[in-house]
C-alpha cells in the first residue's frame, strides 16, 4: 500500500481499525492498554508515544503500511487508557523498558522495529541499549536525551525567550519566590492533595508545551492539551520523570551507551526550529551514532504532524520496508 500524498509530501496511510485491543497487566498495580493493527503476519513495529504521559491516538496507526507491518501501539504507565490513570508509583524509565519486553513476549514477537518521537525517542533508545538483540531498527523523531540542560531549556529559561507570551501563562501559577526552580514548584502542585491545585498546574504545564510544539502555533493543539484527563496524566508523569532526572544513572546515559546500538539500522528526523527539543540533541546523538541517517527538516518545529517531519517519518518507514525485504 502507498501512503497518501499532498504537495509531493507523504501525509499518512489511510485510516484503519485495530484488529485487537486489550489490557496487559505488567505489575500488581499497572495494566497497559494496547492495540494491534495492520498485517497480523507482518513485520512488527511498536509505536512509543511522547510525554511521558502522552498516550496514543488512532492517527498514530497511520504512520505505517498496514499491508506490510504488524502495528503495535500502547499507552505507557499512567497514560491514555492504561490503569491507574496519571499514576506515579512504580513509574520509571526502567519500568517502561521492562513493560516493552513483557508486551513483546506477550505478543510472541522475536524482534521489532521501534518507532518513537520526543520522549518516545528517549524510551526507544533506552530499550535498544538494554535489548539491542530485539530491535530490527529505530525510527526516531524530535530527539530528547533527558539531560538537565534540555529540561532547563524548556522549563526554566531558553524557550521562554522565544515564547514570552505563552511563558507568562506558564509562570502565572507559580509565586515569584518559587520560580527559581520551576520543575520543583510544579511537582509540588502536581502532587498536591488538592485536586483543584493539581488540575490548574496540569493545564498550565501541558498548554505551555503545546504552545511551543509547532512552527506555527496551533490553537487546536493547545485546547487538546488543556483537556482535564489528558493534562493530568501528561503533566504529572512528565514532571515526575523530570524531577528525578528521568531515572538515568548519569546525565549523559544515552550518549554514553550509544555504542551498543551502532549496528542497528537507524533513522532520525528533527525539526530545525524545534523549541521543545532543540536540534542540538539530534546532532549530539548522530555524532556518537554516525551510522544512523539524520534528516533535519528546515521548516519544522517539534510536532510529528509538521508536514516535513511527517513526510520523512513515513519515508523512513518505507525505506526500512524495502531494506528489510532485501535481507
Amino acid at each position: 500500500m502507498q501512503p497518501l500524498k499532498a504537495d509531493d509530501k507523504y501525509i499518512l496511510f489511510p485510516e484503519i481499525e485495530a484488529n485487537l485491543t486489550d489490557y496487559l497487566p505488567v505489575s500488581e498495580r499497572h495494566s497497559l492498554y494496547y492495540e494491534v493493527c495492520g498485517n497480523p503476519e507482518g513485520v512488527p513495529v511498536v509505536f512509543l508515544h511522547g510525554g511521558p504521559g502522552g498516550g496514543v491516538q488512532p492517527k498514530y496507526r497511520r504512520f505505517f503500511d498496514p499491508e506490510f507491518y504488524k502495528i503495535i501501539l500502547f499507552d505507557q504507565r499512567g497514560a491514555g487508557k492504561s490503569k491507574p490513570h496519571a499514576d506515579l508509583e512504580q513509574n520509571t524509565t526502567w519500568d517502561l523498558v521492562a513493560d516493552l519486553e513483557k508486551l513483546r513476549l506477550h505478543l510472541g514477537i522475536e524482534k521489532w522495529l521501534v518507532f518513537g518521537g520526543s520522549w518516545g525517542s528517549t524510551l526507544a533508545l533506552s530499550y535498544a541499549i538494554s535489548h539491542p538483540e530485539r530491535v530490527l531498527g529505530l525510527i526516531l523523531r524530535g530527539i530528547f536525551l533527558c539531560r538537565p540542560i534540555e529540561i532547563q531549556w524548556l522549563y526554566q529559561e531558553g524557550a521562554s525567550w522565544l515564547y514570552p507570551d505563552a511563558w507568562e501563562k506558564y509562570t502565572a501559577v507559580i509565586p515569584p519566590a518559587e520560580q527559581a526552580d520551576m520543575v520543583k514548584a510544579y511537582y509540588t502542585r502536581l502532587t498536591s492533595a488538592d485536586a483543584a491545585v493539581r488540575l490548574e498546574a496540569a493545564r498550565a504545564w501541558s498548554t505551555w508545551e503545546a504552545a511551543t510544539s509547532k512552527l506555527i502555533p496551533d490553537l487546536a493543539l493547545v485546547e487538546a492539551f488543556d483537556e482535564e484527563e489528558f493534562a493530568l496524566a501528561f503533566a504529572r508523569i512528565e514532571c515526575h520523570y523530570f524531577s528525578h532526572d528521568s531515572f538515568f544513572p548519569t546525565q549523559n546515559y544515552l550518549l554514553e551507551n550509544a555504542k551498543k546500538i551502532r549496528k542497528i539500522p537507524g533513522y532520525i528526523v528533527h525539526g530545525r526550529y524545534d523549541v521543545v527539543c532543540p536540534v542540538r540533541s539530534a546532532w549530539d546523538l548522530h555524532r556518537v551514532w554516525p551510522e544512523a541517517r539524520l534528516e533535519i527538516v528546515p521548516d519544522a518545529g517539534h510536532s510529528a504532524m509538521e508536514p516535513g517531519i511527517l513526510h520523512h517519518l513515513i519515508a523512513f518507514g518505507e525505506d526500512f520496508k524495502h531494506r528489510y525485504a532485501q535481507t
